[in-house]
């Protein structure tokens, strides 16, 4: 198979996955205190956890944008197809992505990152990776992969601990996840992706202090910053694997 059928086929299932995300954004949109969003703004029942998040009803969408999400999701994917090309660990990092765009989607809307989707993520990605440990042509390392879920792990923790208001502790659970994907290609990637999303959320933060749209104290959403970052660190190590 060619880089470029995989590319093509990588945002292709990009597009389709990122497309079933929006109602799912929408539902999970919700302060840490409140049950899943069952309703869309107008009280029509909203069914289903996956699709586009227009009413039925009323045809109010109440979602983020199908389009924008889809072709997003499409671009990360087919990135990564160029960049893994066909070593096996390709299928992980697609099955992964829409649910870190899922994740970042929801903590910009809300701030929150839902443990439903934190802790699975971490738990899948060295499931996956460990089968894939035992397929030909792969090119990485399960045990580093967790030993750098672990390591983030408790690094995001200690930041936590010493300032919650910064650093909440749905990254931290996010950090088992993101250790264990980038730890796959060893440890000089799994520094480059730390290194990435705090260069990212600082650069975002700083921003919006320069337009004033906020104060140098004032909380980030961290989460899609530090899965820009994991994803920067992904896409270089895989390239150079």
């Amino acid at each position: 198979m060619s880089t470029l059928v995989v590319i093509v086929v990588a945002g292709l299932w990009g597009a389709v996955a990122g497309a079933l995300l929006p109602r799912a954004a929408y539902r999970f949109s919700v302060a840490a205190e409140e049950e899943w969003r069952k309703q869309c703004p107008q009280g029509h029942p909203v069914r289903g956890w996956l699709g586009r998040a227009p009413c039925s009803r009323c045809a109010m969408r109440y979602g983020p944008g199908t389009p924008l999400v889809a072709l997003t999701t499409a671009l990360l994917c087919a990135a990564l197809g160029a960049a893994t090309d066909t070593r096996p660990e390709l299928a992980v990092w697609l099955l992964l992505t829409p649910v870190g765009v899922l994740l970042a989607l929801v903590d910009l809307r809300v701030r929150r990152l839902p443990d439903v989707l934190t802790l699975p993520l971490a738990g899948a990605a060295l499931g996956l990776l460990g089968v894939v440990a035992l397929v030909p042509e792969h090119a990485g390392d399960w045990p580093t992969a967790l030993w750098a879920s672990l390591a983030l792990g408790a690094g995001y923790c200690a930041l936590h601990l010493i300032n919650p208001g910064g650093m909440g502790f749905g990254d931290v659970k996010l950090a088992l996840g993101a250790g264990a994907v980038l730890g796959w290609y060893g440890w000089a990637t799994v520094m480059l992706g730390t290194f990435a999303g705090f260069l990212f959320g600082a650069l975002y933060g700083w921003g919006l202090v320069l337009v004033r749209r906020a104060g140098r104290k004032s909380a980030i959403p961290f989460g899609p910053f530090l899965l820009g970052g994991a994803y920067a660190g992904l896409l270089i190590g895989a390239y150079a694997a």
